[in-house]
């Protein structure tokens, strides 16, 4: 699929957000899945809100969406429109069209630049239940605490401690790496690499850490003896 043909997708709290492209309805949802389909491994169990602008869907249509999503285990939970008719639709099916509510989950995630590309910025701390998902960097101003979850397909960076799960590397890449400034999990994972210890070692005294792969394992080393050695 030509990136140009890719629709917008946000993370925040609740799951991911998606804006749909404008044009023949039928289009946009086969573009939507292909772009789905191609990352599967990123979008398994993913929540995630559609943006359809101004756009009027009938109930037939935006059910016929939730069923596809869901035989690729997406959850459609909400529909965001500026079409009174849409998002009465969405309300008959289930479906969350609060746009209040997504703007109250993403005022404290920015942007930022990375090696000259964009990354998603965290201002606050990750509590238990909470998962982010995101193609690209992440960097996490906070920290991320037991029972939440971060996912990326490049790096996570946590200026915080990191107690909950991390996988970096969700579309494969094995030049990937995890680093937090006290990095207290185990549920860590690069790429299609598990880290292999039971719980992370007791130390008395916290530094910055770097998860990464070497010799097809992860690898946990001090972060500022890694920055010496480059």
């Amino acid at each position: 699929m030509d990136k140009n043909d890719r629709y917008p997708i946000k993370g925040f709290r609740e799951g991911l957000l998606i804006t749909a492209g404008e044009g023949d309805w039928q289009k946009v949802t086969a573009t939507l899945l292909a772009q789905i389909d191609e990352r599967s491994d990123f979008f398994k169990g993913a929540k995630v809100a559609i943006d359809v602008g101004e756009r009027t869907l009938r109930a037939a249509e935006m059910g016929k969406l939730r069923d596809r999503l869901a035989n690729r285990d997406v959850t459609l939970f909400a529909v965001l429109s500026k079409s009174t008719a849409t998002e009465a639709v969405a309300e008959t099916l289930g479906l969350s069209t609060q746009k209040s509510v997504l703007k109250e989950s993403t005022r404290d995630i920015n942007r930022a630049l990375y090696n000259g590309e964009t990354a998603l910025l965290i201002k606050k701390t990750l509590r238990s239940g909470a998962s982010v998902k995101y193609t690209g960097t992440v960097i996490i101003d906070g920290d991320v605490n037991p029972g939440a979850e971060v996912k990326a397909s490049g790096s996570i960076y946590v200026w915080g401690k990191l107690r909950g799960s991390a996988h970096a590397g969700m579309e494969g890449s094995e030049k990937e790496e995890i680093t937090a400034m006290e990095l207290d999990s185990a549920n860590l994972r690069i790429a299609n690499i598990a880290f292999q210890e039971a719980k992370p070692k007791l130390k008395i005294k916290r530094r910055p850490e770097k998860a990464y792969v070497e010799h097809d394992r992860i690898k946990i080393v001090d972060w500022e003896q890694v920055k010496r050695l480059e």
